[in-house]
């Protein structure tokens, strides 16, 4: 990301925060950053696609900061109960548009925006899955979903009382209190039959993705979008070899889905593209 992008992006975190998505004009936003409205036009084609990018800036974060303790040579469990102090420490220090996102009610639920809050939470519930499986084993493996709801549910609760009193909690001590309640569910659990089945689940997601996702994206805007994104990167061209392509096999009749998902395979890792990769690869229904 570039500096002045980033620049952007953190003083709209700022003015959304304290004045609302909706009360807030694209002319205050480039006034914060000290730009001119054609340098934001440069980076953000409106106030929507940098309501995205915020996001996308916003979750990568607080990924990073899980991922940063991923390789830590620590014993599961406190590795998990690190991650899970640093997910919430790092919600904290950004509560002002954490509270804003809950009650603003102008948001725009486009396209984009349904698809990083669901990648959002299928990211966080593996991330219980793996740091529970870690630590418990195989003896939880038929429980793993249940399992991940229950915490889920103890995080987000305990979560909105630290967003409107940090002061009074310590976070590392809730953290370790949360650890000991799923220590004595799943003492009890052992003998009961799982409410969530991987079989259940692999329905539920499906129709999680249909109610979320609507319709299926518009390819040719998709990939025009790649486009620009591609055309400010460095060493470009062999990517946008590979987007044209898939732009040319994608429109075809009968487009074939091993051209698709190999052109696709080469945009991997770049985390910029991400969410166009997915709309593409959900089009054709294609795994990545």
């Amino acid at each position: 990301m570039k500096e002045k992008e980033k620049t952007i992006i953190e003083a709209a975190i700022k003015l959304f925060a304290a004045k609302g998505y909706a009360s807030t004009s694209i002319q205050e936003i480039v006034t914060e950053s000290g730009i001119s409205k054609g340098a934001f036009y440069l980076y953000f084609k409106s106030k929507d696609a940098l309501l995205v990018a915020i996001l996308e800036y916003y979750f990568d974060r607080l990924q990073r900061n899980v991922a940063e303790l991923e390789g830590a040579d620590l014993p599961p469990r406190e590795k998990f109960t690190r991650q899970l102090t640093a997910l919430f420490m790092n919600i904290v220090e950004h509560k002002e548009f954490i509270i804003m996102q809950s009650r603003e009610q102008a948001i725009p639920l486009n396209d984009s925006v349904r698809h990083l809050i669901l990648k959002r939470h299928y990211n966080i519930q593996k991330f219980y899955r793996e740091g529970l499986s870690s630590i418990y084993g195989h003896r939880i493996d038929a429980y793993l979903w249940d399992l991940a709801f229950m915490l889920e549910g103890l995080f987000q609760s305990y979560l909105k009382v630290l967003l409107f009193d940090s002061q009074n909690f310590k976070i590392d001590e809730l953290v370790h209190f949360i650890m000991r309640r799923m220590d004595s569910i799943i003492e009890g659990i052992t003998g009961e039959k799982p409410i969530v089945t991987e079989e259940k689940m692999e329905f539920l997601l499906k129709k999680t993705r249909a109610f979320f996702l609507n319709d299926k994206p518009d390819i040719k805007a998709v990939i025009g979008d790649m486009k620009k994104h591609v055309a400010s990167m460095k060493d470009h061209e062999d990517l946008e070899v590979s987007l044209e392509v898939l732009e040319a096999e994608a429109l075809k009749d009968s487009p074939r889905l091993p051209v698709i998902k190999g052109m696709l395979s080469n945009f991997k890792g770049i985390d910029s593209l991400e969410h166009y990769i997915y709309e593409v690869a959900r089009s054709f229904d294609v795994k990545i």
